[in-house]
């Protein structure tokens, strides 16, 4: 595992008790370099949407319990935040959750010329995802084919 992984492992393993106390759910973990600065951040959601409060109150748990395992080598930020409307599925569960509702996928490489697609998501398993677009055939994408695969929304 790569020294990001750890990182995100670790801090995985110390939220996620935080977070069943809490009654939230983790979407996600990363641990990454945006301008010059590290961030280490935790997204996290519970039914009916995360406050401003609630990111707040993990933050707070989780900087006591980061400072005091202080396994990261350089110096990060410590972020707690929603997933927000542009919550990629990841974990079974996202998926789970997710069918029967409209999704956008976009893929690597150009498929039937277009590397965006929005769909009904129909089915997936650990290899596929397949989608109903309107008015067209299901589509089926492998995961290793999908870059990014996301609850669609109109603004």
């Amino acid at each position: 595992m790569s020294k990001h992984g750890d990182y995100e492992a670790r801090t995985e393993a110390l939220i996620l008790p935080v977070l069943e106390r809490m009654g939230f759910e983790l979407v996600d973990v990363e641990y990454v370099k945006e301008g010059s600065s590290w961030y280490l951040r935790a997204y996290i959601d519970k039914e009916g949407g995360i406050t401003v409060n609630d990111c707040e109150a993990v933050a707070r748990e989780m900087n006591e319990l980061l400072d005091k395992e202080d396994f990261v080598e350089e110096s990060y930020i410590f972020e707690v935040s929603s997933p927000g409307l542009g919550r990629p599925l990841k974990k079974e569960k996202d998926f789970a959750r997710s069918v029967g509702q409209e999704v956008e996928i976009r893929t690597y490489r150009t498929v039937n010329h277009k590397k965006e697609f929005r769909g009904i998501l129909c089915s997936y398993d650990k290899a596929s995802v397949t989608i109903q677009p309107e008015g067209e055939e299901e589509l089926t994408f492998d995961r290793s084919e999908v870059a990014l695969i996301r609850l669609a929304f109109d603004w």
